[in-house]
């Protein structure tokens, strides 16, 4: 034991100690003693348990303070690492060193006791230092006690302190290099590298510190004059000197200029920090917004010009990244932090603003979210790259860093170039439906553009892609809010459809007037409002006027079920059906996802690759084999009766027609099958992308609101009774009904009394009607019009100015639209006009004839009777009065039968298959324009229509001369011929 050290010795008195309190055998020369004690000191000399690893306790103590960092104990987690970091360089009784392996053994036994740091509660107690207490004697005058002392001739001269020398040489500069780049160097470089270095002292008790900032502390080469780094003497290294000393001795002009020295890797970090978007540097400047380069930066190995020209495109990536940055800046300057655009819209809207202006409306803020989910990812690998950098485990040159980033920087040139296009080129004061609109046209537009290119541009497709997917967000929650909700929310009026607030949901215009359609010219740049017009259109079909519209090209094919369902929503949830009520309960039961998401998911669907069970791939390849086979016997048996004998020839003439044929059937059949990457979006597929993955969501919709929205109508709201009504008494299909109205009128006429009395028509209307059809007792009417007395010069036109009037009730006067009934009021007067003609035919009796014959035939003179006997011409006006009931019947029923009755038909059945509102809007517009030409109403057919009423005017003067009298007849024959005469 004469060698145990002082350590050891402490240590065998506590394991005796051990021994006896686990043992209890207090008498140390007793066998078992002895026994114990060297079974103990075996175990503590060559036991089996590992070392503390100082990497795993490291890593705990920092898993310890990120997890406090995690649960936000600020104050605790800056404690923790503090007291970790003091304590592990520390000495330690018996230890020599810091951070020894007995340091991490420590801390390794407290992690192990210590149980759950972040709930526990801990405040660091202050922990005061005992100074030293000063040494208050005086030493000195002590041990010079009795000396002569000789203090020269300047006795007031301080004395020299070696802390001031030492503090005098610390403030010399460091010789350090720091160009990031391995270099040859020669022995005469050391030595001369050895002469300049400096000896520094430093403060005892750091010397990983000093060592430390001498290896990393960077040169300020951006300062004037900054000192000259070395590097090698090869002439590799210092091609630049060998080019200035080439120019010095062939131009006798030439001046050497101050020159700023930088190296290889501050010119790459200064590249990774402006494509980062730093701005103040040192090799690259701002000025007004763009990126220079400085004149005076040279690198020792590459010539003035060389470097220039590499750093001059690389100044050309860093503008277009501060371009792109700042107008992300811009955008989310309203906000704390970028967020994605979600469907709380209204939270992006009230946010609190930086500046005095409204916030970006949402397709920028969608836009502007993809770009900077792009630069994440961007300065995710120039961090990469900066941190290979620091570790200098292999060399990192300037090219092989652009040649890393050239794929980023090839994105970069496309983002710029769309970013250009759809928004800096944009005059200011844009509407926000034109900036929207002309945004992800551009982006459309853009991944038709590069897809052209081919598989060269799959990552430029791939990246427009994602972009794309990203901007078009707002539109379809628009769209998905307005097709499931019926409320468009556009507070920015970024939509190219913008809703009409002055027209309630309860107006008769609901359907034509409340939204308006924006549509851009882009040959004069400007907005126009296409409006939503009289047939409900969606404005689709006005874009075949001269001028090239354009609107966001992705909405075309839909946009017109779009605009429907949007509508048709809209006018189920004002409503009181159960429909919408439906409609909303199995919404919220099956817990509906959004357009947004469901187009994602269907898009993610189409993009995934190997679907295609193993099964079915060598079914397939089994019936190829087998198409091959009979293909080649029939091609081998058309060769030999050519004499030709090639069983390689009928097998290439095989494969040969059956990829033609399976390409055909690939590409002209209705699903094109694509074989191209998941992350690559072709022109083709990008189109049938659409139209496999976001139409159909729209057309399920369209196809459930207007169904549903159509079977209220005609359920709740009796759309079809009131169509059937219309007919009933505007085209006199209730006959019954309305031949006890007009008769009525007729016999007064016949009884020349007055019958243009509002009391009067109405009281005969209301006593028809309430017989047969009580229930449209109050809802018909009956009003006389003021008509220019001129046009009242034949009696034919004594029924003009009489108007029928029908209430219609919301929403049914959409469809049934007061300008519905004027077209109605026409064909009804046309109706009545020819009714009242054969009504006066039909009355005429030959007994009234005869009577009058027999009473005048005395007193007429024997010239006219030689000339014309009476009953000559009473049988002349009995052929009259059939030939004009004759023309007055046919005419009657071609209108009635194959005019009004059969275009009835066509319309019912029409109206049964129709999908929309809009879609039987037409219906009825059309069917009311048919009867409507058919009735000879138009404008162009007018001069028929006259003939026709000059045949029913004499038909009312024959009935009027008939009940006159034998003498009025002369008159009828003559106006009779000069009809004939006319026609």
């Amino acid at each position: 034991m004469a060698h145990w050290t002082k350590f050891e010795k402490e240590l065998d008195l506590e394991v005796r100690k051990l021994v006896t309190h686990m043992t209890g055998v207090q008498d140390e020369e007793d066998q078992n003693f002895q026994m114990a004690l060297k079974f103990a000191w075996s175990n503590f000399r060559f036991h089996r348990f590992l070392d503390v690893s100082s990497h795993k306790v490291q890593r705990s103590i920092k898993g310890i303070h990120e997890k406090l960092m995690v649960h936000s104990d600020l104050s605790k987690a800056e404690s923790w690492t503090r007291l970790t970091e003091e304590f592990l360089n520390s000495p330690l009784p018996n230890t020599e060193g810091t951070m020894t392996d007995v340091h991490h053994g420590v801390l390794a036994l407290l992690l192990l006791l210590s149980d759950s740091p972040s709930n526990t509660t801990y405040s660091e107690r202050p922990r005061l230092k005992e100074s030293e207490k000063e040494d208050s004697f005086d030493w000195a005058k002590y041990l010079m006690e009795g000396e002569d002392i000789d203090t020269g001739p300047f006795p007031d001269t301080p004395e020299w302190s070696e802390e001031e020398s030492e503090e005098e040489e610390s403030q010399q500069p460091i010789s350090r290099e720091d160009s990031g780049i391995q270099v040859d160097r020669t022995p005469q470089e050391y030595q001369e590298r050895n002469n300049k270095t400096v000896q520094v002292t430093w403060t005892v008790g750091e010397p990983d510190a000093r060592a430390w900032l001498e290896r990393h502390v960077v040169t300020p080469y951006w300062v004037p004059h900054s000192p000259r780094f070395p590097h090698s003497l090869h002439l590799h290294s210092n091609l630049l000197n060998v080019w200035d000393q080439h120019l010095y001795n062939t131009d006798p002009l030439y001046l050497p200029e101050e020159k700023a020295f930088v190296t290889e890797t501050q010119v790459i970090r200064e590249t990774l920090w402006l494509l980062s978007g730093v701005k103040r540097l040192f090799i690259f400047q701002h000025h007004d917004g763009k990126v220079s380069v400085r004149n005076d930066v040279v690198v020792t190995h590459l010539t003035n010009n060389c470097l220039r020209s590499v750093l001059e495109h690389i100044a050309a990536y860093g503008q277009a990244v501060f371009r792109l940055q700042r107008f992300i800046d811009e955008v989310t300057g309203h906000s704390a932090e970028p967020c994605p655009p979600g469907l709380n819209s209204s939270s992006s809207s009230s946010s609190s603003s930086k500046k005095n202006s409204e916030p970006p409306f949402r397709t920028y803020q969608a836009f502007v979210w993809a770009l900077y989910k792009y630069f994440t990812s961007f300065k995710e690998e120039l961090t990469a790259i900066e941190k290979d950098i620091i570790g200098r485990d292999e060399t990192v040159t300037l090219s092989a860093v652009l040649e890393r980033l050239s794929p980023h920087l090839a994105q970069i040139t496309v983002l710029h170039k769309v970013f250009c296009t759809g928004v800096a080129e944009v005059p200011p004061g844009t509407p926000n439906v034109v900036r929207a609109s002309h945004l992800l046209n551009t982006l459309y537009k853009a991944i038709i553009e590069y897809d052209s290119v081919g598989e060269a541009s799959e990552q430029s497709v791939a990246l427009l892609f994602s972009l794309w997917v990203e901007t078009v967000r707002p539109y379809l929650e628009i769209v998905d809010e307005w097709i499931v909700h019926g409320h468009l929310f556009d507070p920015a009026k970024e939509f190219i459809i913008q809703r009409n607030k002055d027209v309630p949901v309860n107006h008769r215009d609901f359907w034509y007037a409340t939204y308006t359609l924006y549509s851009v010219s882009e040959a004069v740049e400007s907005e126009e409002r296409l409006s939503d017009a009289a047939s409900g259109s969606s404005g689709g079909e006005q874009g075949s006027s001269s001028k090239q519209h354009t609107m966001v090209s992705f909405l075309k094919p839909v946009l017109k079920q779009i605009i429907m369902a949007g509508k048709s929503m809209q006018l189920l949830k004002n409503l009181d059906c159960k429909e919408a009520e439906q409609a909303d309960g199995s919404s919220r039961d099956a817990e509906r996802k959004s357009l947004y998401t469901l187009f994602l998911e269907s898009v993610q669907t189409r993009l995934r690759r190997g679907e295609e069970s193993p099964t079915d791939t060598v079914t397939e390849q089994q019936a190829t084999k087998r198409s091959l086979i009979k293909m080649q016997s029939i091609v081998a048996r058309h060769l030999e009766m050519d004499d030709i004998h090639d069983p390689l020839l009928a097998i290439n003439f095989a494969r040969l027609y059956l990829e033609q044929k399976d390409f055909h059937e690939k590409f002209c059949g209705a699903d094109v099958i694509v074989d191209r990457s998941s992350e690559s979006v072709t022109c083709q597929t990008f189109e049938l992308t659409l139209r496999s993955c976001l139409y159909p969501h729209i057309e399920k919709r369209y196809i459930e609101c207007c169904g549903n929205l159509m079977r209220t109508l005609k359920k709740d709201y009796r759309l079809l009774g009131y169509l059937q009504a219309m007919r009933n008494y505007f085209l006199l299909e209730a006959g019954d009904t309305m031949y006890d109205f007009y008769t009525a009128i007729f016999d007064k006429v016949l009884e020349k009394e007055s019958w243009q009395q509002l009391a009067f028509l109405n009281v005969q209307l209301q006593e028809a009607v309430g017989q047969r059809h009580p229930e449209d007792n109050n809802k018909l009417s009956i009003f006389l019009e003021t008509i220019d007395p001129t046009r009242k010069k034949q009696p034919i036109n004594n029924l003009d100015g009489l108007t029928l009037s029908y209430k219609v009730p919301w929403p049914v006067d959409i469809v049934i639209s007061s300008e519905c009934q004027k077209i109605y009021n026409q064909v009804f007067l046309l109706l009545l006009q020819i009714k009242w003609a054969k009504y006066s035919l039909d009355t005429l009796r030959f007994s009234d004839l005869t009577t009058a014959a027999k009473r005048h035939e005395g007193g007429q003179s024997e010239e006219y009777t030689a000339k014309e006997p009476i009953n000559q011409q009473i049988h002349r006006m009995f052929l009259l009065r059939v030939k004009l009931m004759h023309f007055v019947n046919s005419l009657h029923n071609y209108i009635m039968t194959r005019i009004l009755h059969s275009t009835g038909l066509e319309f019912q059945h029409q109206v049964q298959e129709a999908k929309d509102l809009d879609q039987l809007i037409k219906i009825h517009y059309r069917y009311l324009s048919t009867i409507h030409d058919r009735c000879l109403l138009r404008e162009k057919v007018s001069f028929v229509k006259e003939a026709i009423m000059k045949v029913l005017n004499l038909v009312l003067i024959f009935s009027d001369r008939w009940q006159a009298g034998f003498g009025a007849w002369k008159y009828v024959v003559f106006v009779y011929k000069n009809i004939c005469i006319l026609i």
